[in-house]
């Protein structure tokens, strides 16, 4: 897993979005600089989950950044997606892994470094490390401090991304943390242009 495709890494919430202004949200930020997308539709049917990943796929491919799917290996099999993400609650890494076979990606959800172990041992590519801030996107959230952050990083030889509330203004706390990239909802999802939010927080993370 190329450490560098996580730098910017997207996580979608279309909640409010027709599907044209969606999609048009996710490619101003691949072009404002994502480098990672992960599309997270938890209230869509299988049917409706298909049809939105297809053409976020189209997107994705245009500019060659990878797409993976939230929790859902059905719906990589069904479009060729690029792969799956799954939490502590969702399918465990080593079954994804065993249904998706070598060539897809497989990311895990990790808070503690015995979480970060296991699931690089199950076969994931790549960790996203968090809540590092309280989140809007997610009702139950569980804090992570930046030293456990920097613990998984030092304790797994595969990249970890910072994810939860983080935005522009308040990267700061990530200094020192050997981390491949952020992850990030809301500081682009809600940005009146995604791909300015996109483009500072690049900024951001370069300065860092």
């Amino acid at each position: 897993m190329d450490r560098d495709s996580l730098k910017l890494y997207l996580v979608t919430n279309s909640t409010g979005f027709t599907e044209e202004e969606f999609l048009e949200k996710l490619e101003g930020a691949i072009q404002g600089g994502v480098t990672f997308v992960q599309i997270r539709e938890k209230e869509r049917s299988t049917r409706e989950y298909i049809d939105i990943v297809s053409k976020a796929l189209e997107i994705t491919r245009k500019y060659n950044v990878p797409l993976v799917v939230d929790d859902r290996v059905d719906v990589v099999l069904a479009t060729g997606a690029d792969g799956v993400h799954v939490g502590q609650e969702d399918m465990p890494v080593s079954v994804a892994r065993k249904i998706l076979g070598d060539d897809k990606i497989v990311g895990a959800t990790t808070k503690t470094v015995e979480q970060a172990l296991e699931a690089y041992k199950q076969g994931a590519d790549y960790l996203g490390v968090g809540a590092i801030y309280p989140t809007t996107t997610k009702v139950k959230t569980v804090l992570t401090s930046t030293d456990t952050l920097k613990d998984i990083c030092n304790a797994v030889p595969i990249p970890a991304n910072a994810i939860g509330g983080l935005n522009k203004d308040n990267l700061g706390v990530l200094k020192g943390c050997p981390i491949a990239g952020i992850c990030v909802v809301t500081a682009i999802m809600k940005a009146q242009s995604s791909k300015k939010a996109a483009e500072e927080l690049i900024q951001a993370i370069d300065e860092l």
